[in-house]
Formats: structure tokens, sequence, C-alpha cells
């Protein structure tokens, strides 16, 4: 039996019309329940054989997600698309309702909707980590699942032991360590999250115990939304956060081409035996989904490495050729992360990865070349709005490699301009000897991490890449792993959290002006000015501007209020005056200000506010009124 269980504000459901000849008849067939748990359910084949027992091991499930969330009141309601091993109606029917008896015996509320029935049904799930939760019952236990494949890097990583420094801008390196919840050996006063970053990465602990507020703002702003028809950190892009999250692909690819880097595209999975795969896969701290094809047992990348990796051991390349940057933007990458992890945008399931590998001779030519990625790295991040005073930065060494390299770790750190932190381990586990990271530190006080690169010394020789030297001999290059921005998704977390703060300290929240999906909003007094707007929203889209047109039936200060709500950044009220005159008030939503300016006035600051950046027009219909309300 697989059950999806949603903890939901509401959900309400109507039969249409019986999907099976034997649909079960209810007195009473519709239903409306707030704040529940819902329990969607599909009884399969295999549960034939000992139903009670599968609906026994249901509830003890059911009993002990209520007992997390706090909850009184259940709907079971019966859910054929978890499955296509389905058990007969009449099995399915027993089940379903046993464990409606069960659970009623447990002094619970208990709505139940009918079986076989076409449902037209709305859910409103709550926006927190326990919300969504996949589980599969077999008559042995409660929640029985596959055995899971581990990596043995990620067992490796649990075990891990490091050493914790901060390395300051003078070349100090400051042991810190974690004492009754405090750290010491750093005076982190003028450094408050890197303090923050600090304590999560030493705690090790990724759990989340209550929702990031970008969850509720990726809601409120119709941009991204969790998808219950899929498995759980899986999410779906609404117009506008397809927009959002498009604008960012674009600017991240621009300026890794612009680096130099190779534009390819490589298969999503792969052979889970493939001798190199295989290999690697217990090298790479990450869980996998695995899936049997009718030929072989695939698993799903999490990183382009594999697809760059195979087509770089089929290429002839001269040591003329290094270094050798390849590029692809994983659309999408997957990564099992546990149920207790899962934190909206901050760390999910499938997400999209700007991948650049380079291929380079030797250490020498790996520090030059990360050099150049790390500028390439803060010039992403500061095109979305996160600069050096919203991130801090992380590296991670082999304790010999950071000896013989600290002039190269202070290089680094004379770019960023501020203190570190530094782990170290004794020997290497994994199969880079460093790497780093620029962190994000949310409104919860969690880390993200964004741009990354490593310097990888095992996988040219695994995957048997090769160049030729200059002495006509055949050698294995260094690989360096980059992600210039991170996941893009992880991207959008950022802003948002950086905005929600800023709201916190006072500010308006905003998104830059080259990603707000409206950048203009035209409010006409009445119906008569909006042919006047339209020439003038058209005006601006010769120009690569958006603007939309509010031509709601609604009070000029409702229209301005509106727009204020979805973080309009430049807001018009057009009237008699304003056509009369040329001169338009503008509310600039950054500052709270309004400001006289003309028509070309407006659309040189856009121009110039956002220029260099990706254009893409209006993800919805420039009308208000033409356009569909998303959840």
């Amino acid at each position: 039996m697989k059950i999806l269980l949603i903890h939901a504000d509401l959900i309400e459901w109507s039969p249409t019309k019986k999907a099976i000849k034997s649909a079960e008849e209810m007195e009473k067939k519709e239903g409306r329940v707030e704040n529940a748990l819902v329990v969607l359910a599909s009884v399969e084949k295999r549960d034939e054989k000992n139903p009670e027992a599968v609906a026994k091991n249901a509830v003890k499930e059911i009993l002990d997600v209520l007992s997390q969330i706090k909850e009184k009141t259940v709907v079971v309601y019966p859910y054929a698309h978890l499955s296509s091993e389905l058990s007969s109606p009449s099995v399915a029917i027993k089940v379903l309702k046993d464990i409606e008896t069960e659970l009623k015996e447990k002094k619970l509320s208990v709505h139940r909707a009918p079986f076989g029935w076409y449902k037209a049904f709305t859910i409103k799930a709550k926006g927190h980590p326990l919300a969504e939760l996949a589980k599969e019952i077999t008559a042995e236990g409660a929640g029985a699942k596959k055995t899971e494949d581990i990596p043995e890097a990620l067992k490796k990583e649990e075990t891990l032991v490091s050493q914790w420094h901060i390395l300051d801008t003078k070349g100090k390196l400051h042991k810190i360590e974690l004492k009754n919840g405090e750290l010491t050996g750093f005076d982190f006063s003028k450094h408050t999250n890197l303090r923050k970053l600090a304590m999560y990465e030493m705690a090790k602990s990724r759990e989340v115990k209550e929702a990031p507020p970008h969850i509720a703002l990726m809601k409120k702003l119709q941009l991204v939304n969790y998808e219950p028809g899929s498995d759980p950190g899986h999410f779906r892009f609404m117009p506008n956060g397809r927009l959002v999250k498009k604008l960012i692909e674009e600017w991240t690819t621009k300026n890794t081409l612009d680096y130099g880097a190779l534009e390819v595209e490589t298969p999503i999975m792969y052979d889970h035996e493939h001798p190199s795969l295989k290999s690697y896969l217990n090298r790479f701290p990450a869980r996998q989904y695995t899936i049997e094809t009718p030929n072989k047992k695939v698993f799903l990348r999490f990183s382009a490495c594999f697809g760059q990796f195979l087509m770089a051991h089929d290429a002839v390349i001269s040591y003329r050729n290094l270094p050798l940057p390849l590029y692809e933007l994983t659309r999408y990458s997957f990564r099992v992360e546990k149920h207790g992890e899962l934190a909206g945008l901050r760390r999910l399931r499938a997400f999209t990865m700007p991948d650049c590998h380079a291929l380079v001779k030797d250490i020498p030519q790996a520090k030059s070349e990360m050099l150049k990625r790390f500028e390439l790295c803060l010039n992403v991040q500061k095109g979305v709005g996160l600069g050096k005073e919203n991130l801090e930065l992380a590296m991670r060494f082999v304790k010999d490699f950071y000896e013989k390299e600290k002039d190269f770790a202070m290089q680094l750190i004379k770019k960023w301009g501020k203190p570190t932190l530094i782990e170290m381990w004794d020997k290497r586990f994994f199969y880079f000897v460093m790497k780093y990271e620029l962190n994000f530190v949310d409104a919860l006080d969690k880390a993200a991490a964004l741009s990354t690169d490593q310097i990888d010394v095992e996988n040219a020789e695994r995957y048997g890449i090769t160049y030729m030297d200059s002495d006509n001999q055949k050698k294995h290059p260094l690989i360096l792993h980059c992600s210039p921005s991170g996941a893009i998704e992880r991207v959008i977390h950022a802003m948002l959290e950086k905005a929600h703060m800023e709201q916190k300290a006072g500010k308006n929240p905003t998104l830059p002006l080259w990603l707000s999906p409206t950048q203009v909003r035209l409010c006409p007094v009445n119906d008569s000015f909006i042919k006047h707007c339209e020439e003038i929203a058209k005006e601006m889209e010769k120009n690569n501007i958006r603007a939309d047109i509010d031509d709601r039936v609604e009070s000029v200060e409702k229209k301005v209020r509106d727009a204020e709500v979805e973080w309009v950044p430049l807001i018009i009220v057009i009237g008699e005056k304003e056509k009369k005159s040329g001169k338009l008030a503008v509310r600039f939503r950054e500052t709270g200000k309004v400001e006289q300016m003309k028509i070309h006035d407006i659309i040189e600051y856009i121009i110039a506010q956002t220029k260099g950046m990706p254009f893409r027009p209006l993800a919805l219909p420039r009308m208000l009124t033409k356009r569909p309300v998303f959840n």
C-alpha cells in the first residue's frame, strides 16, 4: 500500500461520475474538512495476502504522524494514482474501511471519501517539513521500504572527524571549537553570519523543525509551490516563477560561456553497474534515485559529472587544449535528501544545477583557473543581488595540501576580503583535496552552499580521461568541479530569504529589477485611460521592459496596494493630469519615494538599471483581468 500524507489547511471534494461499476455508494459523497491530515491511499495487489495487517500498519504510521503535527482530524482519500499495481476493489474498500474504523476507535475525527469515483477536489497544504510525507506500507511493518543504496562516501561523511578554524585576512589560522553550544577561539562580534555558518557546519545537523520564511513568500508571489502529485522535494514553477528561474539560468550560462566554457548536454540517467560510474557513486556523498528499466538498473544523475567525464574520456585532448572547461545546465539533477532535511527551495530532491568542470594539467594550472572561476562565481551572485555582505566563504582542505598551498588559500581570502571558515581533514576521504563554497545563511540560521569549486585528483584516472602532453606522453589531468551559482532553486531561496530579512529590518522587500516578473505596473484611474496605458506599455515593451496594466474595476488605492503586495518595483497611476502633461508620478517600491518623470526618462532609468542582464517578456497576460490565479 502506498500513502501520501498531507497536513492540510483545507480539503474539499465532490464526486463527478463513477470510475468503476462497483463504485462505493455512501450517504454523504461530498466533503469539506479544515485542518486535517489527509491520507491519499492506493491499496495494492500485494496487500491482498494480508489486508488486515496492512490496515493496522497504516494506522500505526498515521498515528505517528498525527502525534508529530498535533492534529486530531483525518481524511482517508482513495487515490489510485500512487500505484500501477492496484488491488481488487473489494480488498481496497475493506482496507480503507478498516483504517477508518481503527482511527475512530482512537477517538479521532475521521472522514472518508467514496471509493471508485472520479472526484473534483481542492487541497491546500500547510508549509512545513512534515506537511507532505510519502510512505510505503506492507503487511510486515509500517513505513517499510526497499533497502536504500547508501554510497560509501555518505557513510564516511557521517563519521568524519574535522578540525575547524577561522582564517583571517592577515593569514592567521584560529582554531575554533563548539563547547556547550558556544563557539570559542575567534572573536565573532563583527562577523555574525560567519558565526552562524560555523555553528551550522560544526553541528552537522541538517534537520529542519520549522518552515523557512521563503516558502510563504514563494507561494504568495505565485512563483513556486509544492507538487503533491510527485515525490516530496519536487516543485511546480508557475509562469512568474518560471520567468525568474529562466532568467537566472540565462544569467549564469552567459557568464560561464563568457569565461570560456564549452556548453554540452548529457543524459539524466546512467547504468548503475558501469564500472567507472559505480565506483564514483561510492565516492560522492549523495543518495541517488534508482530505476529498473526493461534492460538494466539505472540511477538518476545528481550532477553533470557522469556525462561530462564520459564525454571527456572519448575526446582527443592535447596539452594545448588545457585548461578545458565543459559546461551543462542540468535540468534536472536528483538527490534523495532525507525527509526531515527537506526545506522548501533550500534543500530539495530535484534541482537545476549549472555544472562547469575544467580539465587542467597540474596543481599550478588548477590554482590559476580556480582564481578565474572564483571571480566568475562572485559576478554571478552579485548579479542576482547577493553581494559579499550577504554571503560567507568556507574552504575545506586535506591538511597536507593546505600546508603546501597556504599562499593559494590567502589569494582567495584577499579576493574575498573577510575571515573565512576552514574545515581541515588529516587525510583525504573524498576525491578532492580542496574545495570552497559561497554560503547564504537564511532567517532560521541554516546555511545553503551556492557557488562552489573543487580540485579533483581521482576521477580522470577512474574514467580513463587523458591528454597528450608536450613530451608525447599520455597523462591524466586534474578536474575542477564548479557550480557558478549553485542550484538555481537555492538562489531563489536565498533571494526570498534576503527579502524577508530586509522586511524584518524595516525595508521594503524586493527582487532585483531585472528579475521582477512585472517591472512597471500601470494603474488607470478608470477605464477611459486603459488605451493610453496600452500605448505606454507597448513603448516600454519595445525597450525590453515588462509593463502590465491593472484594468480591474477597483479603486486606485487598492490597485496601488495590490501592486505593492506583488513587489512591483515601479507603480504609475495614469489619469487626465498625467495624460495631458506627459509627466508621470512614479512610486519606487525600494525607497518608497514618488518622483515625477516623463516616459522616456523612466525607460532610460530601467535600461540603465538592467544593462547587461538577460530579458524575457511578461510571463502572464498584460491585462490583470485576463490572468488566472495560480496556487
